[in-house]
């Protein structure tokens, strides 16, 4: 499986964003799948998940702002991402688990990755 994310850019504080990822293959379907983010001098942290059955997760700080989905017969995950502010800076990654369609927190149940997409917001 490879991920090509994509969308990033600098965007002022309260504005939105989509992100994308565009995977190859004929397993995006029954795969669960992850946006994470790591902004500089920080972890790499789970913003967002999402099932093969479409159930979805989001970490606390970004509730209410984003939003992730799936479109299987595109082969494309989306991250909307809307009243953005300036700790949302980072890069983010799409990744998927190497097995089945349950969606995990740690980021080690990733085996496949993107290669990043930088989001800067600004005041």
């Amino acid at each position: 499986v490879q991920l090509q994310a994509s969308g990033g850019g600098l965007v002022q504080a309260g504005g939105s964003l989509r992100l994308s990822c565009a995977a190859s293959g004929r397993t995006f379907s029954v795969r669960a799948m992850g946006w994470f983010r790591q902004a500089p001098g920080k972890e790499r942290e789970l913003v967002a998940a999402i099932s093969s059955g479409g159930s979805t997760y989001y970490v606390d700080s970004v509730k209410g702002r984003f939003t992730i989905s799936r479109d299987n017969a595109k082969n494309t995950l989306y991250l909307q991402m809307n009243s953005l502010k300036l700790e949302d800076t980072a890069v983010y990654y799409c990744a998927a688990v190497s097995g089945g369609g349950i969606y995990y927190y740690d980021s080690s149940r990733y085996d496949y990755w993107g290669q990043g997409t930088k989001v800067t917001v600004s005041s």
